[in-house]
């Protein structure tokens, strides 16, 4: 196991969730210490893919950890340099808008301000319906910046959803181990 410390925030994009425990599941086995994170969306919101409170309890139980769920709890992150990377799987349009914006206003949202100050890296994984509309641009925004890192990703289902993109969930741990050595994986668009 490596001794590094990762965040791993969940957004609201509930139907890619499954693939998101995936690969927690694969990181808490290759890493010393998983911490989740869950937007108010996750951790308040029931849907047809479970439970609030069932996806907090499967993340509390792979991780051995608490999820963070508030603002005052994510806050300390970069004070203290609690985390070595921060993954935020899924990624939503609406995160997506306020990373680029620089809108710290929910707990996965102030994980990544907070963790930024620190110079290291967020590793994001897109899961939004409109990737190639109005999120396209804040796409195109983060891509350039310093310490965003995407998990490749590709348009879900071009027939029916025309502008949805999803990131390739199973290409997290490869992501997050080539962002801590700084590097980009490629190809990106798949």
């Amino acid at each position: 196991m490596e001794n590094k410390t990762i965040g791993f925030a969940f957004c609201g994009s509930f139907c890619t969730y499954e693939k998101a425990i995936s690969a927690l599941e694969s990181l808490t086995a290759s890493y010393d210490t998983v911490i989740p994170i869950f937007s108010q969306a996750g951790c308040t919101i029931d849907s047809r893919f479970g439970t609030a409170q069932s996806h907090l309890s499967r993340a509390e139980t792979l991780c051995h950890h608490p999820p963070l769920t508030s603002i005052a709890e994510v806050e300390p992150i970069g004070p203290k340099k609690l985390l070595d990377a921060l993954v935020i799987a899924p990624c939503t349009g609406n995160t997506l808008a306020k990373l680029a914006h620089g809108i710290a206003d929910g707990p996965v949202t102030m994980a990544a301000k907070s963790h930024l100050r620190n110079g290291r890296p967020v590793i994001i994984a897109v899961s939004t319906n409109d990737g190639l509309a109005a999120a396209a641009e804040n796409i195109g925004r983060l891509l350039p910046r310093k310490y965003f890192y995407f998990v490749p990703f590709r348009q879900d289902d071009p027939m029916k959803k025309p502008t949805s993109l999803v990131a390739d969930f199973t290409k997290i741990p490869e992501t997050l181990a080539l962002a801590l050595q700084g590097t980009q994986i490629q190809p990106l668009l798949l």
